[in-house]
């Protein structure tokens, strides 16, 4: 035994403890309990934050903690500045006049479709840090490793006088962000659309949070996952026909999380026409991980669907959840319970087939929403548009996958990206190298921001058919079959006639005639609902869209 005491490294081990009381004691002349007269909002911000703390702000593709974020923004720059903000959404104008103002310095996020350009703009400015853009699981893991916050701003929708918080439908990202601050001693502080004497359940317990506040308005929460039937085109109808005839029913896909474009609200709203005019009812899309897609209503109310589990909620959509609790996750008062950490798992991991959009797409079916000029980031496409290695459970569709009969080999999960070959502006969405490649060089990424990886898509499904490229042989072989289907972009003109033909007759490759889809058939009656009128009505009135997709 060493005569040597062993030298100890530390004195405390309550510093973040000590620091967060500290902070806290010094805005207590303005507090009553846990809640904060509004006007004082901005003070507390320059009392209980400080410069270079890592901030977590709610700021998610629907829900947004804007009273908070506006006012941070108004905090002086001189006492408040070079912060770590972490947010999972870049959503907001404040959000980035907080790095015009030298507030914030970097940020870490995962999404950024509303504000793209202008992140793209300060990026190139020097203005903006980004540390990584992150899928959204990815983000909040790190929240409980090595991205451990200071102060996080939150919403709700209803707090009582001790704190207690009811984040009603759209709980989305809450829980995660206050329980990483919460049980680490940072300080949490939500804004509130109403302080009330009873709530309706309690979703967060007050002995988590520290500061409430009414907000001067109620939270925004953005129709992100609305798609309006009347935009809904004949491509993207004769696309839906194929995944319906050419994916799902081969596969028997019978759990799924759509992405929300309109390739995936038509295929919503073929399965009860077309769909059952192929005797599909039960068979296939019984489970979505998916927000209540108001397309998603048809296919609901014709029995097509037994259980929908959801990211967020839908602006307009409360009432016809209310109505159908047999279809959705609610609570005994009758709201939606979404969780956007446990519905990204379920797409990961339970789950046969997930299917999304893209911008791009390379010759080897890597893709991104990352473009020249544009930094969109990523949300949870990545999370849910790979092959979860850690799954153990089978279903019929993730078997169907399997090359070989060995019983040491796992099956696969099915991960389809439809895309047109060519966008609205006549730019070819088949590209050599994607825009990400140079975009992640100039902003010093050490790899490119790619949001899916072709090795991990088993399916591309284009206007011009389907690949099926679980079953190539090889990169090369992979290669032809997505050139097969990429129509006259630089990708597809590599396609050769006699190869394209052997892929077909091998089933590697699928043109509509292949699978018995009629491309004139392929036409807006096969819908369900060719309105938000039709929506409407399709719910029994339960359904209210907002104004602007009102046009009745």
């Amino acid at each position: 035994m060493s005569d040597q005491a062993p030298i100890r490294q530390r004195t405390s081990w309550t510093t973040r403890r000590d620091e967060k009381r500290r902070r806290l004691e010094s805005i207590n002349p303005w507090m009553k309990g846990p809640v904060l007269t509004q006007n004082k909002i901005v003070e507390t911000l320059e009392t209980v934050v400080q410069s270079g703390d890592r901030i977590v702000m709610e700021g998610d593709n629907q829900k947004q903690a804007d009273f908070l974020s506006r006012s941070l923004a108004k905090v002086d720059a001189k006492k408040i500045h070079d912060l770590h903000l972490i947010i999972s959404s870049i959503s907001r104008p404040e959000h980035l006049t907080l790095f015009e103002l030298g507030i914030a310095k970097k940020v870490d996020f995962a999404f950024a479709g509303p504000q793209s350009l202008r992140v793209a703009q300060l990026l190139e400015d020097g203005v903006l840090e980004i540390g990584a853009i992150h899928t959204y699981v990815e983000l909040y893991a790190r929240l409980l490793v090595d991205l451990i916050p200071n102060v996080v701003l939150v919403c709700a929708e209803q707090a009582d006088q001790e704190g207690n918080l009811f984040t009603g439908p759209n709980t989305e990202d809450t829980p995660v962000i206050v329980e990483a601050a919460a049980f680490h001693d940072a300080i949490v502080i939500v804004q509130v659309n109403k302080i009330v004497d009873t709530l309706p359940r309690v979703d967060i317990p007050g002995s988590w949070v520290d500061i409430i506040v009414e907000a001067d308005k109620p939270y925004a929460v953005e129709p992100l996952f609305t798609r309006d039937p009347r935009h809904i085109t004949d491509l993207q109808i004769l696309t839906g026909m194929m995944v319906i005839r050419g994916i799902y029913e081969r596969h028997q896909v019978q759990s799924l999380n759509h992405g929300i474009g309109f390739d995936t609200a038509a295929i919503e709203l073929l399965l009860p026409t077309y769909g059952e005019s192929l005797g599909l009812r039960g068979k296939i899309c019984k489970h979505f991980a998916l927000n209540p897609h108001p397309t998603l209503i048809p296919a609901i109310e014709s029995g097509w669907v037994e259980s929908v589990h959801s990211f967020g909620s839908e602006v307009g959509m409360d009432e016809y959840i209310r109505a159908r609790p047999d279809i959705f996750f609610t609570g005994r008062d009758g709201s939606l319970r979404s969780n956007r950490v446990l519905c990204q798992l379920a797409g990961q991991y339970a789950v046969d087939a997930f299917i999304g959009a893209t911008l791009q797409m390379d010759g080897d079916a890597n893709s991104s929403t990352v473009t020249t000029g544009r930094l969109a980031g990523f949300g949870g496409a990545p999370n849910m548009g790979h092959d979860p290695h850690g799954r153990r459970h089978s279903s019929p569709a993730w078997l169907d996958l399997k090359t070989n009969a060995d019983p040491t080999l796992p099956g696969r999960k099915l991960v389809v990206q439809t895309l047109e070959t060519f966008s609205k502006g006549g730019e070819p969405a088949f590209v050599e190298t994607l825009d990400a490649v140079e975009v992640g060089k100039k902003a010093g990424m050490p790899i490119a921001p790619i949001m899916i990886y072709g090795q991990d898509v088993s399916h591309v499904v284009t206007e011009e058919g389907i690949a099926y490229l679980y079953k190539t042989e090889g990169v090369e072989e992979r290669r032809r079959a997505l050139a097969a289907v990429a129509g006259i972009s630089p990708v597809g003109l590599k396609a050769k006639a006699n190869e394209t033909a052997d892929l077909r007759h091998r089933g590697i490759v699928a043109f509509p005639e292949d699978i018995g889809v009629q491309r004139l058939q392929a036409n807006r009656s096969l819908l369900a609902a060719r309105s938000m009128e039709d929506l409407v009505a399709w719910s029994d009135g339960l359904y209210q869209p907002p104004a602007k997709f009102r046009s009745w």
